[in-house]
């Protein structure tokens, strides 16, 4: 027997009365759902004749990996990871990747697409995400997405359209030259926008938004346009009140894990300088390899860095998404069944 749908909700504030849920999912619902959706900017993307595309979004460690493997296991769909860093080859640890056994029980996709000193840029990752999601439409007629990339997200499920702007070696040798907290100051001057949803530390994103702005004389936050995908989309998304304690769980269980033993695996490889190594997670490692940092300090900085990235994606996702917000606060088992109700309600 199920428990009432209102255990499924996060409690009112005191004193504040609950408004009737709007949509018909509402008792499934945290509270910031309830709000009524304009019908009008839904419809065209809910039209029945498109194929549809699932996305399960919200901040790092807020347990969208185990609720997309249950849901992936039910339905029969590949988990096309929406991650900025899973994309590379060798970066597991750190970048929370599925494992193995995960993989082997359910497929996943969009994981290791190259190597981490081949940098993927936007419009790379766009191609081949609506590769891999013609595929999935093919096979079975839904697309699953995973990942908190909110600029990736944007792009496969509102059409974003990044500047088509190539590769521009010469100017990446001076930047890197540069340093990344040089860079990300020249970021902030020219296109605060951008660098305002950049990592300080995120030397692969910060050096493609300024050649961007290099080889068109405009920032990047200005030059991305948008059009409807050709796919309906029901985004659902998590967002736990306890974030703080599973950020602080996960960071133990990164370097617990092997993240130390990793990123020397990768600096021995392709050198300390690679961009991706000062990610959050590695360059803690990377310094505490180097003996600028003890244990101690290399968990806390990543902890207070994977936090302000987390407060980022929330800003993001509240701001230029609208999923249906679930409670991770209801237990596995009722998330579980609140995410098959939402997806059935859409597939009939």
């Amino acid at each position: 027997m199920h428990p009432p749908v209102a255990s499924l909700l996060r409690p009112s504030r005191a004193g504040t009365a609950r408004r009737p849920p709007a949509h018909p999912l509402g008792p499934f619902l945290s509270e910031a759902q309830v709000t009524p959706r304009a019908p009008c900017a839904d419809a065209p993307r809910m039209a029945a004749s498109l194929p549809l595309v699932l996305v399960l979004l919200g901040p790092t460690a807020s347990g969208k990996s185990a609720l997309a493997l249950e849901l992936a296991g039910h339905f029969d769909l590949t988990v096309l990871s929406v991650d900025s860093r899973q994309l590379y080859a060798g970066m597991d640890i750190g970048t929370a990747k599925p494992t193995a056994a995960e993989r082997a029980r359910v497929p996943h996709g969009l994981l290791d697409l190259r190597p981490p000193d081949q940098p993927l840029n936007l419009q790379e990752f766009r191609q081949a995400a609506e590769a891999a999601i013609a595929a999935e439409h093919q096979r079975r007629g839904v697309a699953f997405l995973v990942g908190g990339s909110g600029l990736y997200l944007q792009a496969l499920t509102q059409g974003l359209q990044p500047p088509a702007v190539p590769p521009q070696p010469a100017l990446r040798a001076q930047l890197a030259a540069l340093g990344p907290a040089t860079c990300h100051q020249l970021l902030r001057q020219a296109d605060p926008e951008a660098a305002g949803r950049i990592d300080h530390a995120d030397t692969v994103r910060t050096q493609r938004a300024l050649e961007v702005l290099y080889a068109t004389g405009r920032p990047l936050s200005s030059q991305q346009s948008q059009r409807p995908p050709a796919w309906r989309v029901l985004e659902l998304g998590l967002d736990p009140s306890d974030l703080r304690q599973r950020i602080a769980r996960r960071t133990r269980s990164l370097y617990a894990d092997g993240l130390v033993e990793e990123t020397q695996q990768l600096a021995r490889r392709f050198g300390p300088n690679l961009p991706l190594l000062q990610t959050i997670g590695y360059g803690e490692a990377l310094q505490l390899l180097a003996g600028e940092l003890s244990e101690a300090e290399a968990i806390s900085r990543t902890d207070q860095r994977t936090r302000q990235y987390a407060k980022r994606q929330r800003t993001w996702f509240r701001r230029r998404h609208d999923p249906l917000w679930l409670d991770p606060a209801a237990g596995a088992t009722d998330l579980l069944r609140a995410a098959m109700v939402a997806v059935e309600g859409v597939l009939g």
